[in-house]
């Protein structure tokens, strides 16, 4: 007889962290112009992505990082500055659609 170990199943590997995760979304607002959207600051996040970067994109994300720190004052990590560069390519996609800096960029590959 083989012992196999027991491994969770993916409702168990991909279940969300916080029972109130959609109720801790704001509304949209509903008038025309819409406030920029915020990269989620310092707290606790109750979803996790994991995403493969290349040496050259860690290394200029770690030297963007420490330009922040050094010549602006601001002590964030990388997490922050993601979630930010994330929001900023989001309202650019949701204001210019076809125009956006990402369609324009995903196009060119």
């Amino acid at each position: 007889m083989t012992r196999r170990p027991s491994l969770p199943g993916a409702s168990e590997l991909f279940r969300l962290t916080s029972p109130a995760v959609f109720d801790a979304v704001p509304a949209q607002p509903t008038e025309e112009e819409q406030a920029p959207r915020r990269g989620t600051g310092r707290q606790k996040h109750s979803t996790k992505i994991t995403v493969y970067v290349s040496d050259e994109e860690l290394l200029a994300l770690e030297r963007a990082r420490l330009e922040l720190r050094g010549e602006h004052g601001l002590a964030v990590d990388r997490g922050r500055v993601v979630r930010e560069a994330i929001a900023i390519v989001l309202d650019d996609l949701e204001e210019l659609g076809e125009d956006s800096l990402l369609v324009r960029r995903l196009r060119e590959r």
